[in-house]
């Protein structure tokens, strides 16, 4: 009789936490400088990888489809690169 409900609640708790949104864990050494960029033009008011406010926050950018996108660090730059449609803002 146990084991059903041990299974059930596993599966539940399995199922739950995948369907969360997956979270970015900044690293201490995330970004190559330690400046941010100013005077540039971007088309997002937060990165796409971990959402943090671009306002005085930006620290790197890169271009796809002819926009340029800003980002809080090399690393979330570097997630974006590996499948950038999928952060696109439509």
């Amino acid at each position: 009789m146990k084991s059903p409900i041990i299974l059930t609640a596993l599966l539940s708790i399995t199922l739950f936490s995948c369907a969360k949104e997956p979270q970015v864990k900044h690293k201490s050494n995330m970004d190559s400088s330690g400046e941010n960029i100013k005077n540039v033009q971007v088309v997002n008011e937060e990165d796409p990888i971990c959402h943090m406010k671009m306002a005085g926050s930006l620290k790197d950018t890169a271009v796809y489809k002819a926009k340029v996108y800003g980002f809080c660090s090399s690393y979330c730059k570097d997630e974006f690169k590996k499948n950038p449609e999928s952060y696109v803002q439509k």
